[in-house]
């Protein structure tokens, strides 16, 4: 079975690719925005909302080819885990990337002698245990931890507890793949071989990944920049829509556009 992606939208292509245990439906907010000047494509990763029968892994080396084959020529944004599919395909395919939107995402997501901007290194190893023994309460724990420090953390939750399973829970299997994924990556030494320009938001209230890892990755990065929002935590789409949309749309503007695109739009 092959993954699915929906789109939305007028204009050059937008993917968006979801966190961990959420499914592309979450970034409606962002598609109300931004539908009238981009065809935004929501990708449900192997496992997750309606790809949940998909038999793929969840790894972004064994997907970035399919990726890039049904959305060519797309900036790519990836949320949290997603952010690790959305630079793999950039990457791997630097001629078929206009650019990569990082939103609450890091190129290395647990804390070390290097890089203080992570969590602990327990942490994912514990929800990884958690999950056997309260697959759900570990999931509904995992969307509190989301939506902490945002000062809108009770509207936040309320969002994600609202709409995390409307396509189904996700497979187990591939939760305790992402949950490797967040434990073990280490991105930094290749993003300084990002060739596409890439944007950072960050929340600066953010739990899981701390506000200072977006700047750090940025300046890893070649034509990157990043913008931290003051009030918002691990979901800034959902609490900050309009200034998350806002910086997206000011990137994608300022990017060359695609040749013999006739529907790219101004302004």
């Amino acid at each position: 079975m092959t993954l699915h992606i929906e789109s939305h939208g007028q204009g050059p292509s937008l993917a968006l690719v979801h966190g961990w245990a959420m499914h592309g439906g979450l970034f409606m907010p962002l598609v109300e925005r931004l539908a009238d000047r981009y065809t935004l494509h929501l990708v449900d990763l192997p496992g997750h909302g309606h790809s949940r029968d998909s038999t793929l892994p969840l790894s972004p080396e064994a997907l970035s080819d399919e990726l890039v084959a049904r959305v060519p020529d797309a900036v790519w944004l990836g949320w949290s885990l997603g952010g690790q599919f959305a630079l793999r395909v950039a990457l791997d395919h630097p001629e078929a990337v206009r650019g990569v939107v990082m939103v609450a995402s890091s190129p290395r997501f647990v804390s070390g002698e290097d890089w203080p901007h992570g969590v602990g290194p327990d942490l994912f190893r514990d929800f990884g245990a958690a999950l056997r023994r309260d697959f759900r309460g570990t999931l509904e724990g995992f969307l509190a931890l989301e939506s902490l420090g945002s000062a809108t953390a009770q509207e936040d939750l309320r969002n994600l507890k609202g709409h995390a399973f409307e396509r189904g829970e996700p497979a187990e299997r591939v939760l305790q793949e992402g949950l490797l994924l967040l434990d073990r990556v280490d991105l930094r030494e290749e993003l300084t071989r990002l060739k596409a320009p890439s944007l950072w938001i960050s929340g600066r209230r953010d739990r899981l990944v701390p506000a200072g890892a977006m700047p750090a990755a940025a300046k890893l990065a070649h034509a990157a920049r990043s913008v931290v929002i003051a009030n918002a935590g691990h979901a800034p789409f959902l609490s900050a829509t309009a200034q998350v949309a806002d910086a997206i749309d000011q990137f994608v503007q300022a990017l060359p556009p695609v040749p013999g695109d006739n529907k790219r739009l101004a302004g």
